[in-house]
């Protein structure tokens, strides 16, 4: 595995992050606001998006490193 297969790793991450983290904090702020039956606070929905950027980094960076170790085996051999 090369410098590419890194290269094309990171970008894919990179290009998935934010929509991935703010599909992720979307659904939560929901699912927390219809549980508590109120709207989140500032800080509680601060809190709601430093969670979903995280699991959104493990997310996006596991999907593709899967994706493209698929990819390259598939045209490389």
């Amino acid at each position: 595995m090369g410098t590419g297969f890194y290269v094309s790793v990171f970008a894919l991450a990179l290009m998935l992050f934010f929509p991935v983290s703010r599909m992720i904090w979307v659904l939560s702020v929901r699912r927390s606001e219809r549980k508590l039956g109120k709207k989140l606070s500032m800080e509680e929905a601060g809190g709601q998006l430093a969670r979903a950027r995280f699991i959104a980094i493990l997310l996006v960076s596991a999907f593709s490193w899967l994706f493209n170790m698929q990819l390259h085996s598939r045209l490389y051999g």
